[in-house]
């Protein structure tokens, strides 16, 4: 495993980290403590030492089951939670100083711990990030010591770029082979601010696993099946708001133009580490057998020029309409 620097947290973490939206779970079915417990240690004997949680996930169950994974690591890990979606309805005049403390302070319970090394906005409304009052009160529980760090999780790329107006440390965005706009200029911003990159979604809701067909079904509690068309919440969090059709013949024609004999999926994740900007790739793993295809992406060559090309043609080809355009 290879490292990178955290923005200003001064916190080097794993190229290749872990999501912990499928902790325990595949989207929509229980929660199992023991796989939870078994996905985390794979992760860490792989030399993981990054994840991300919220608050939301398993209703709590993904950040007690860090706890409890991490008590005797806590200087060798970084945990990032996120907070803001337990409002309902999910507001920008909910993100008040008394709610943001609230989640705050329940996160340090569930997470047992003093101080929670990254908190991350859980892709608020775009007008929270017109309130400086809510980046205020973040500041002021730092002071406190409640919290190392914070950042924004944003779903589009111009409220990335706003809360580069504020002290946060890293943005957590959607960037994949689906998703290419943050690379054009937001990284670069990024970078001159020190702001670390989390690069979230990386597979495209499994789209970019390649193993997905036009006859490939999902279960009714997941959301590639009820949010296809932002039912539930925001479009881009669903195949990364690729119309499905159209995503299984890019990821085909990736496959092929690529020149794989394997699977998509790790040079999917190689792809985003090629951007020098990005400090880490969240895929997430639901068994700890994922793991291990998740991690050797790190290990993988770079990109010649010609991969490169080819991605970006796909692209032109198939998504930049609408996706370039909407987030």
């Amino acid at each position: 495993m290879k490292y990178r620097q955290l923005g200003k947290t001064n916190f080097k973490v794993s190229e290749v980290s872990l999501g912990t939206w499928q902790l325990g779970s595949k989207w929509g079915d229980p929660f199992d403590a023991t796989d939870a417990q078994n996905t985390l240690a794979a992760a860490y004997d792989a030399g993981v030492n990054f994840y991300d949680t919220a608050d939301i996930y398993q209703d709590g169950a993904s950040e007690q089951a860090l706890a409890k994974f991490i008590k005797d690591k806590k200087d060798k890990v970084f945990v990032s939670t996120k907070v803001g979606r337990k409002l309902d309805p999910h507001v920008a005049s909910g993100y008040t100083a008394a709610n943001i403390t609230k989640f705050v302070e329940a996160s340090l319970q569930n997470l047992e711990v003093d101080a929670l090394d990254n908190v991350l906005l859980h892709c608020p409304p775009t007008a929270v990030y017109y309130d400086p009052e809510v980046f205020f009160t973040l500041d002021q529980l730092k002071q406190a010591g409640k919290i190392k760090n914070y950042g924004v999780s944003v779903e589009r790329v111009e409220e990335a770029m706003k809360a580069l107006d504020y002290d946060i440390s890293a943005v957590e965005i959607i960037y994949n082979m689906f998703r290419l706009r943050p690379a054009e200029n937001f990284f670069k911003m990024a970078q001159a601010k020190n702001v670390g990159i989390i690069a979230r979604v990386p597979l495209a809701s499994g789209l970019l696993s390649g193993k997905y067909t036009l006859d490939t079904t999902f279960g009714k509690d997941d959301h590639r099946s009820f949010n296809r068309h932002g039912e539930a919440f925001d479009q881009g969090e669903t195949f990364s708001g690729v119309d499905y059709a159209t995503g299984v013949q890019a990821a085909n024609e990736l496959h092929e133009r690529l020149g794989l004999a394997t699977p998509l999926a790790p040079l999917a994740l190689r792809y985003i580490l090629m951007a020098d900007a990005v400090s880490t790739v969240i895929p997430g793993a639901s068994k700890p057998e994922q793991i291990a295809r998740n991690v050797a992406a790190a290990d993988l060559p770079a990109f010649t020029p010609d991969q490169m090309a080819i991605v970006r043609d796909v692209y032109e080809k198939y998504l930049k309409n609408p996706v370039q355009y909407k987030w």
